[in-house]
This record gives structure tokens, C-alpha cells and sequence, in this order.
């Protein structure tokens, strides 16, 4: 029985990864949790001694001799000591063979439920493992079910053989997309938590960091670290704008991102459901960024205010709504990209300016205000 025991410990190193050493250490907190049940009473002084070599576990009560016995379960009388060692003295310490076949059948029970418990939390300790190392990473994963009253959706993820579920909450949903069950979505780990029923996997399919892992599955250039994406704003289901820039003079990095005929951006827009990308080049220059930020709207100027974080664009009169965008979208996600706060004017009022007297810095034209403008845009 002990070597079908070791085979079977060994077989669950091998299939599920959980260390032999894990199990014995286990089992031995079993053994000694049942025979505990059945001596109530009974201290620390139990061991179990497993043996890898001999494929055996012997488990152990240690006595002291003494002359009158006050604690039987910790003491036994030199006449008691003899029968286990001939020439026991006063004082000796005597390790007392325990059969374990001994055990009642409660205590058994709990044996196995110690056991039964110990796999389990191994289990979990690896799923949480294997998932942690994903954290901010892309996993594909499959849609179990959907509740319909949360309109939270339940997947079932695996990594590298493990599976584990994870809730895509209606809030982290792009708006719009309809998933059914047995569909293959690709998502985002946010963070991985350890929870009392195994590991919380957070995950998104709105975050920016979805588009970025999605460009380097597609584009080489940027898993090779050739292109280097610096920067993404995305509002999700509607636009998204993405900054790269190349480590490499001779590599143009919208033209890696793009691909052979729009091959490569457009993997990542089918991915996330017809979703607008603009790529931008970045630049060390605010005035030339945000200008590049804007598109595809053309900017005539664009001049950075004093504390840096500011930047005023003067765009053509007919690309005033383009440059805005609708509900003012495209100046928003510019904005975020940039890192700037973006005032837009039309190059009707920049010309309507007082013209600039010698020595005195330009005076810029009155700021366009978004909500106002977009509102006219929308009729409202």
C-alpha cells in the first residue's frame, strides 16, 4: 500500500505539478490531525517520518520515562518503556511505532479530507502563479455564459494548462459588442488577486493596454523592440490614437504598424469589433506632437504655452469640426495622447488678431470653445 501510495504522490507531480514534498508534508498533518481525533489529549509530541527511498511513512508518538506516569500521552513508566526498549532508563525519551491501519473510520475520513484539501490548495497556489506572471499581458479566452442581469459575462481562461474563470464586467465591455457563449475573445489582465475560492482574475476588453499587446502580436518591429509605442488614448468601440516611434533611422514605424496594404492594423481593428485607429509618430517636439495628434485634421500652427502642458493649434477654418471631432473626440483623445490641454481656433480669428508690435510676443487668438462648437456641429 505505501508504494501504490508513493506511485500515486509521484503521478500527481507529474500530471498537475504539485511537488511530492508538498503532498508528503500534507499527508503527514492528516495523519497526525486523525490520530489526534482519536486520542483527545494528545500534544505536539506526534511525528510522521515519510521515506522516499523505502516508499514508506512511519509515524511516531515520543514518551518520556519517568517513575509515576501523570500525562499518558506524554509519559510512560519504565515497565511501559522496556516493552519497546530493553534497557530503557529513567528519563529516556522513547519514539513509539503508530500503526496507522489503527485509525477509526472518522478519523480516517479526516485524514482524507486533509489530503483532499491540501491538493486543492496546491492546485489554486499554481493557478495563481501562472496567472500573476500574465498580469498586463493578452489571453484568449472562451465565453462560458452570460448574465443577463448583470450583462456580466463569465469566460474560462487557461495558461499554459491552466484554467481558471474570470468575470467581464459590464463596465470593462466595449459598448456595443455583443458576445455569445462559445466565442473565443481575446482580453487584457489588469491584475490577478487571491481570493478564498482561488485566484480573481481582473480583465478588461476597454483597455488601452489591449490595443498595445494586440500591435505586438501583429507588428514584429514593435515585439523586437524596433518600434517602440510611447503612447495610446483610446476611447473604447469608438477611436483609438496610438504613438510609435522607431529605434531604427531606416524603419518607418506607421508604416511597420499599418502593414502591406493595411494588413496589420487591420488584424487589430477586426479584433476589437471595426474599432477607428489612428497611428501618429511621436515626437520630441510638443508643438510637432500634438500637431500629428490632431489628424486627420491639418494644422497651420501650433504653439506651446510657457508651463509646457499647453499647446494652441491654429487649424483651417474647414477643418475646425474635423480637428474637433464629433462630441469633440478627436481634441479629447489628442489631448490624453499628448498629455496637453489643446485649444483650437479657426485661421479666421488667428487672422483677425491685432498684429504683433515689435519686440512683444504674439497675442494669440480667443481659445474655441469645444462644447460649444461641437454643439452648433450637432445642431444643438
Amino acid at each position: 500500500m505505501n508504494a501504490e501510495f508513493f506511485a500515486a504522490v509521484e503521478q500527481l507531480e507529474k500530471e498537475k505539478g504539485i511537488p511530492a514534498d508538498y503532498m508528503l508534508d500534507r499527508v503527514g498533518q492528516a495523519l497526525i490531525t486523525a490520530y489526534k481525533r482519536d486520542n483527545a489529549g494528545m500534544t505536539d509530541n506526534v511525528y510522521v517520518v515519510p521515506d522516499r527511498e523505502k516508499k514508506e511513512i512511519r509515524m511516531f508518538v515520543r514518551k518520556t520515562v519517568v517513575e509515576d506516569v501523570y500525562e499518558p500521552y506524554e509519559e510512560l513508566s519504565l515497565d511501559e518503556a522496556r516493552e519497546y526498549k530493553k534497557n530503557a532508563m529513567l528519563g529516556d525519551v522513547i519514539d513509539i511505532d503508530i500503526p496507522t491501519k489503527s485509525f477509526g473510520r472518522i478519523a480516517a475520513q479526516t485524514a482524507k479530507q486533509v489530503i483532499i484539501q491540501g491538493i486543492r490548495e496546491a492546485e489554486r497556489g499554481m493557478v495563481l502563479s501562472e496567472f500573476t506572471s500574465k498580469e498586463h499581458e493578452i489571453l484568449t479566452a472562451l465565453v462560458s455564459r452570460i448574465d443577463p442581469r448583470s450583462g456580466a459575462v463569465i469566460l474560462e481562461i487557461t495558461s499554459q494548462g491552466e484554467k481558471t474563470e474570470a468575470v467581464l464586467s459590464a463596465s470593462e465591455q466595449v459598448r456595443g459588442e455583443a458576445l455569445v457563449e462559445g466565442q473565443r475573445v481575446k482580453v487584457y489582465v489588469i491584475e490577478v488577486r487571491k481570493g478564498q475560492r482561488g485566484p480573481q482574475v481582473l480583465i478588461s476588453r476597454t483597455h488601452p493596454g489591449l490595443v498595445k499587446r494586440l500591435f505586438e502580436l501583429e507588428v514584429p518591429e514593435i515585439h523586437d523592440g524596433v518600434v517602440e509605442v510611447r503612447s495610446i488614448a483610446r476611447e473604447a468601440g469608438n477611436r483609438t490614437k496610438i504613438a510609435v516611434m522607431s529605434n531604427d533611422p531606416n524603419v518607418d514605424p506607421i508604416g511597420a504598424c499599418v502593414g502591406t496594404r493595411g494588413a496589420r492594423v487591420g488584424n487589430v481593428v477586426d479584433e476589437l469589433g471595426g474599432e477607428k485607429i489612428d497611428i501618429i509618430k511621436w515626437s520630441d517636439d510638443t508643438a510637432e506632437f500634438v500637431s500629428a495628434a490632431l489628424a486627420p485634421a491639418d494644422v497651420i500652427s501650433a504653439h506651446v504655452g510657457a508651463d509646457g502642458k499647453s499647446c494652441r493649434v491654429i487649424v483651417p477654418d474647414d477643418q475646425l469640426s474635423l480637428a474637433i471631432g464629433k462630441e469633440g473626440q478627436n481634441a479629447r483623445l489628442a489631448a490624453k495622447l499628448t498629455g496637453c490641454k489643446i485649444d483650437i481656433a479657426p485661421a479666421s480669428q488667428a487672422d483677425a488678431a491685432p498684429a504683433e508690435a515689435d519686440g512683444e510676443a504674439p497675442q494669440a487668438a480667443p481659445a474655441v470653445d469645444l462644447d460649444a462648437v461641437a454643439g452648433d456641429i450637432l445642431g444643438l
